[in-house]
């Protein structure tokens, strides 16, 4: 250190200097859907010639979005016939005896293989935790052996 006329030289600190800047937080959020809680199978019991339907909506699933223009629920079967399960036998019944509404409406829709059908749309936001759709199902039961028949049954959950 030098001394000049009595003074150091060097640098000196003071106290309460501050120097300011500003950032902005941005949070970019995206559109999501789920669809949850799809029940694994359900099941229409009767005999050749009678028609009959769920009592209680055998098809529950919840689907949560919040996507703002809304969302639509769609189910769509895998194959064009409901199959047999015992073997030997070759009987099958149309996927088309197989209708669909959603809870709470009066119109039942067959489904059609290749083809999806809608059976939920809404113009909004779910709930936070999502929306409870239930779906009836209705069947024509052909002249077929006794078996049980069965289809699987895709549903999706798409953003409008």
């Amino acid at each position: 250190m030098t001394v000049l006329a009595g003074m150091a030289t060097g640098a000196n600190a003071v106290p309460g200097q501050t120097a300011t800047e500003s950032t902005t937080a941005n949070v970019v959020v995206g559109s999501s859907i789920t669809l949850t809680g799809l029940v694994p199978s359900f099941s229409l019991t009767g005999n050749p010639g009678e028609t009959v339907s769920t009592t209680v909506p055998p098809v529950t699933m919840t689907v949560a979005t919040n996507n703002n223009e809304g969302y639509a629920v769609t189910v769509q079967p895998r194959t064009p016939t409901l199959n047999p399960t015992a073997p030997g036998n070759t009987s099958t019944i149309p996927i088309g005896n197989l209708r669909v509404r959603e809870a709470g409406t009066t119109t039942f829709s067959p489904l059609i293989f290749g083809t999806p059908v809608q059976v939920h749309t809404q113009a909004t936001p779910s709930a936070e935790l999502g929306d409870t759709i239930t779906n009836n199902y209705q069947i024509t039961i052909p002249f077929v052996i006794p078996d049980t028949y069965s289809a699987v049954l895709d549903y999706v959950a798409t953003t409008l």
